[in-house]
């Protein structure tokens, strides 16, 4: 995957804390973190429209510019944020898949499996490369693709994972994909009737097109409870994208590493080990064994502990930065929004 190509990074500002070398250090950053999430959690209950992931990277942004905690960030709680923005990711991931019904998607049909991985390798590679045109820097091209094909922070998350992407790309990232999931909210009901869409074709519309899960409810809820039905499904079938796409990623970048070891000495796996606890939780959610209250404490679980990465992750952006590489992230979210909106209906016209 030649588009995988990466330019050259800034200068890494904060290098991410390994867990065999955690020390008390790590705690107030790691409470920081925590404090952050429960904060993020208020927002989202007051002001529902909000994604609690959203309002954790603006927090996480937002304090990280403020006079007086900017010094604690940047200084004793960095340790402990970049933990959490690390480790605390992947174990949300690995919940996550908790949440995929595979036998659901199963049932979809495979028209529209079809349709949906048509949909995401083609704003995949389309970001991609319009990203690397608009020459932005680090990772962010990488990040910002996989997060509008699947299911955004979750999925950009997870791909940074595996390209060690430096904290800064994945936050801006994160906060341009949610801006544009949460603008989807309120322009795709708008759209429904000039593009002559029934209420389950709409439905499909907006789980092969817009990014979180949360955001895929709320849009898709305004039509029928039978869109939001065929939305939630097509919605899985693209998160369960998530582990091959992310598999993919990681062979790639260490086919272009052969020979490179980590800091232990060993070779990168091949498949992270993350992705495979991803699948191995949506193996056991398709047993049934779990009850439906284990489930819900599972996702309680995973909703807080990406919060608190992403929350982690916020507070490593510096906006005087970011700011020199604005208007192309923005001319990229756009073209992307475009696209996958495009290419979805499309699809879902050749599969109703």
């Amino acid at each position: 995957m030649a588009l995988l190509n990466r330019t050259p990074h800034r200068p890494e500002r904060v290098r991410l804390l390994d867990v065999s070398r955690e020390t008390p250090s790590s705690w107030p950053g790691l409470i920081l973190a925590a404090a952050g999430a429960l904060v993020a959690w208020g927002v989202h209950l007051l002001v529902p429209a909000v994604p609690m992931l959203t309002a954790a990277v603006v927090l996480g942004i937002a304090v990280a510019h403020l006079p007086g905690l900017r010094t604690v960030v940047r200084g004793p709680a960095r340790p402990g944020l970049s933990l959490a923005g690390r480790r605390l990711m992947r174990i949300g991931i690995v919940l996550l898949g908790l949440g995929l019904g595979l036998d659901q998607v199963v049932r979809l049909g495979w028209a529209t499996v079809l349709m949906v991985t048509g949909v995401v390798v083609a704003t995949f590679l389309g970001t991609l490369w319009l990203g690397r045109r608009l020459g932005l820097p680090g990772d962010q091209p990488l990040l910002i693709a996989t997060g509008y094909s699947i299911c955004g922070a979750s999925a950009i998350g997870a791909v940074s994972q595996v390209s060690g992407s430096d904290e800064e790309d994945v936050a801006s990232s994160v906060a341009l994909v949610t801006l544009c999931g949460t603008l989807a909210i309120a322009v795709l009901p708008l759209l429904q009737g000039p593009l002559g869409l029934s209420d389950p074709a709409f439905g499909r519309w907006v789980g092969a097109s817009v990014h979180d899960v949360g955001q895929v409810v709320a849009t898709a809820q305004t039509a029928s409870p039978g869109a939001l039905g065929e939305a939630v499904l097509v919605k899985l079938m693209r998160v369960a994208l998530l582990a091959p796409l992310v598999a993919a990623v990681a062979l790639s970048l260490r086919a272009r590493r052969r020979g490179v070891r980590t800091p232990s000495g060993r070779r990168p796996a091949p498949v992270p080990l993350f992705v495979a606890g991803f699948l191995a939780a949506a193996a056991v959610r398709a047993t049934g064994l779990l009850p439906d209250a284990a489930l819900e404490w599972a996702h309680t679980a995973q909703e807080a502990l990406l919060a608190a990465a992403l929350f982690g992750l916020g507070s490593a952006v510096h906006l005087p930065t970011l700011a020199k590489t604005g208007g192309r992230a923005a001319v990229l979210g756009l073209g992307a929004w475009v696209m996958v909106a495009g290419v979805s209906y499309v699809g879902v016209l050749l599969t109703v």
